[in-house]
């Protein structure tokens, strides 16, 4: 069974084994968390594409408002005639148009502050900056349950850095994701 089918499979059991449950509102005060897998895409020209773990921890401060703070694993990239490694910290600003309704399905949408850092850079690029760029994001939370379901998402990051040398460094990472969520 291929991994898509057995995701949805697991979705669509887990919402009826759990359907009798009809508190699925997001209100104020709200907090969740988001942990998962995501795979990180470079923009053209940078040979690695990366898979790790995410973890995101936010509240919300209006029944369609909320703010999360997320970061990845670090992800290895080739670029620029080396090898590096980056870590994204990302704090958003999140849209929730179904925010206090009973809805399972939940879609956000985000935007905010990308902070990436760079480590363990080979020896013919020298040391990169760190980054400050947007970040933009769309995803979905599919309650299962009052407290617990499924999350995905996609976000764009604005990452340029500088090579001590000069020049420039313009990653741009597209991530896509899955995983869980709790609320409490």
């Amino acid at each position: 069974m291929t991994k898509t089918k057995l995701f949805s499979a697991m979705a669509v059991a887990g919402a009826c084994a759990f359907g009798t449950q009809a508190a699925f509102a997001y209100g104020q005060g709200d907090f969740f968390a988001r942990a998962g897998i995501a795979k990180v895409e470079t923009d053209a020209g940078y040979a690695d594409s990366d898979t790790g773990a995410y973890l995101g921890l936010g509240t919300m401060v209006h029944d369609n408002v909320g703010i999360e703070l997320s970061s990845m694993t670090e992800t290895q990239v080739h670029a620029e005639g080396g090898t590096f490694k980056q870590v994204p910290i990302n704090l958003m600003a999140q849209y929730y148009p179904l925010g206090g309704t009973d809805a399972r399905v939940q879609p956000y949408a985000g935007l905010g502050v990308n902070y990436t850092t760079f480590s363990d850079e080979s020896s013919g690029l020298g040391s990169i900056d760190e980054s400050w760029g947007a970040v933009g994001q769309l995803g979905v939370d599919m309650n299962i349950t009052d407290n617990f379901g499924l999350n995905a998402f996609a976000q764009y990051a604005d990452v340029d850095a500088e090579i001590n040398g000069g020049s420039d460094l313009d990653i741009d990472p597209l991530t896509v994701g899955a995983g869980a969520m709790v609320r409490f």
